[in-house]
């Protein structure tokens, strides 16, 4: 049995405790080992990690698609449908300022997704998003 490699994401994060509300309570990823300065979580099976580093945090440049502004430097997962309308029930429900709202990117093209881009309070740039069919991934 072949198995899927995992990544793993090290980024920077301003506070350790707020990376753990944000990361663990809001999102629900669960916390592996830590110290005073990093924090590991599980990001949907993937090792991410939170290194404190105030200098380095805050939103990059943009690049134009679908008439949107998207952060060109991000990352997230890509969830089921049910999975990111529950997540985006609940970011709502935390009051969380999106910078794009939850919508339906490239409807009726082959790379159909929902998505949606929010900040931690690092300013971190996340996409989730959830593709009308996942073996479009890739698609061209």
């Amino acid at each position: 049995m072949t198995s899927t490699p995992l990544f793993h994401l090290a980024f920077p994060v301003n506070d350790i405790a707020q990376a753990r509300a944000f990361y663990g309570d809001l999102l629900g990823c669960p916390e592996g080992r830590s110290d005073e300065k990093w924090v590991d979580f599980n990001f949907y099976g993937h090792q991410l990690v939170a290194h404190l580093a105030p200098d380095e945090t805050g939103l990059s440049a943009t690049n134009p698609v679908d008439d949107h502004d998207v952060p060109s430097r991000h990352f997230g997962a890509i969830l089921s449908l049910p999975e990111w309308e529950a997540l985006a029930a609940k970011l709502k429900a935390a009051n969380i300022k999106f910078i794009i709202e939850p919508y339906i990117r490239f409807k009726g093209e082959v790379g159909e997704q929902a998505t949606m881009f929010f900040l931690d309070p690092s300013g971190n740039a996340l996409e989730f998003k959830s593709f009308a069919n996942m073996d479009y991934i890739f698609a061209k």
